[in-house]
């Protein structure tokens, strides 16, 4: 037990570095003066090196795991050490890769240890790290950002990763394993349908967090605590599926798509901006993923000889999703974010002229709205600067109150709009994960 929980710690935080940054990319778009598109690499980069290097690593790992797992620690630290200390986007970046390669290492390392140390659940507590850690990293690093900045939050990864060395200690001699293979077509299947679903999972995770923060302009804390009910549901779909006796891995799969994409398509056509309408999209998206992952995962990974094999080619499969997702998304919303400036203006300049406030009070709120168009280089404006600056009086205060609630509206409103196609689209993707689903072999897991 003592060996597990460091090892369970390592694998834990390279997963939950996979999405830490989630909550954290809008103050960094700020902060680095950069895009919505090109912020997206500082996720993006970790995921491709992540699954590039997972196969990789995990075969060098089987050799000497112990030196893999010390090598793989400290090239993660030196990383964590780079991105925390980055003053700009190329370098940000370039530590997120490094981050990833070295994660890889972790990953196979902690994997191959576990299942040496116990042959029999070592598979097990990797897996349940790796979802607590991508379950718990968006909420963390947002509540880091919130609190310290989002260099801490890199800065905080070191002392949790040296605290995993102790698992490198030790190493006993490989495990003779007994077992089924993964048939050839069911786990290519079951691949299939995790990089799918794990597209899906990038839209739930990095639109959500987008539209709440970018689009309807919620500080990382706050909305942390939103989207955390995404992982929290998430986290007790396993428990609920052995609660109703939901045994065999390919229903459950199934059915956890059909969640998912559900919950997505929800998300996609929210009525307003109000995150209350967020729950039950987030309570379908959560289940959904939970059951899909670990239905899949069972099919993938059987207890065997290649268990430590194919739980790297799952890994691969999930993050080479992620960058997919990201990728092909990304594009979508940009557009639509642009696409809602005009609109948001001309309504905005209706109320403008509209408002019961004196011609020079309009003429100084334009000037004010103007340079902080200019200045969001395509995101949606923050209003406050320029209401600031309008010097109305006392006595028409109210009217200011009430002219800025009606274009803080008309920002929700054009935040929510410009998500909804990229929502339906990742819905999609978690529909077209019932294509490989369905050629998987029906069996009840162990």
């Amino acid at each position: 037990m003592s060996r597990r929980l460091p090892l369970a710690l390592a694998a834990g935080l390279v997963l939950a570095d996979s999405s830490i940054v989630t909550l954290a990319l809008p103050e960094i778009l700020r902060e680095l003066d950069t895009t919505v598109a090109e912020v997206a690499w500082v996720l993006v980069s970790f995921n491709v090196a992540l699954a590039i290097f997972a196969i990789p690593c995990a075969l060098l790992a089987r050799r000497r795991p112990d030196v893999a797992l010390a090598a793989g620690i400290g090239l993660f630290v030196a990383a964590c050490v780079v991105c925390a200390t980055a003053d700009g986007l190329g370098t940000l970046v370039a530590g997120r890769v490094v981050q990833g390669i070295a994660g890889a290492a972790v990953v196979g390392a902690a994997l191959e240890l576990l299942v040496r140390h116990d042959p029999e659940h070592g598979l097990g507590t990797w897996a349940t790290a790796g979802v607590l850690g991508a379950a718990v990293g968006p909420a963390a690093g947002g509540v880091l950002t919130d609190l310290l900045s989002w260099e801490a939050m890199f800065a905080l990864q070191v002392p949790v990763a040296l605290a995993a060395l102790p698992g490198a200690l030790g190493a006993p001699a490989a495990v003779a394993q007994r077992g089924p293979h993964t048939a050839r077509r069911a786990g290519l299947a079951a691949l299939a349908a995790l990089a799918l679903a794990s597209a899906a999972l990038a839209a739930a995770l990095f639109l959500l967090v987008s539209m709440v923060i970018e689009g309807w302009r919620h500080d990382p804390a706050p909305a942390a605590a939103i989207v955390s009910v995404m992982p929290i549901s998430a986290l007790a779909a396993p428990v609920l599926a052995r609660a109703v006796g939901a045994t065999d891995a390919v229903p459950r799969a199934a059915a956890g798509a059909v969640l998912l994409a559900g919950g997505l398509a929800a998300l996609g056509l929210l009525p307003s901006a109000s995150p209350a309408w967020t729950i039950a999209p987030q309570v379908l998206v959560g289940l959904g993923l939970g059951l899909l992952l670990t239905g899949l995962t069972r099919v993938a990974v059987p207890h065997g000889a290649t268990a430590s094999r194919d739980a790297s080619l799952t890994i691969a499969a999930r993050h080479a999703g992620v960058v997919v997702g990201l990728l092909l998304l990304t594009p979508i919303f940009t557009h639509d974010l642009d696409a809602q400036e005009r609109p948001t203006e001309r309504a905005a300049i209706s109320e403008l002229l509209d408002a019961p406030l004196p011609l020079t009070v309009k003429v100084r709120l334009t000037r004010g709205l103007a340079q902080v168009v200019e200045r969001t280089d395509g995101r949606l404006p923050d209003l406050g600067p320029a209401f600031a600056k309008a010097d109305a009086g006392p006595e028409r205060a109210a009217a200011l109150r009430d002219l800025r609630a009606q274009m803080d509206d008309q920002l929700d409103r054009a935040g929510t709009d410009a998500f909804s196609r990229s929502f339906l689209v990742a819905a999609l993707f978690a529909l077209l994960a019932l294509v490989p689903i369905a050629f998987l072999p029906r069996r009840a897991e162990p």
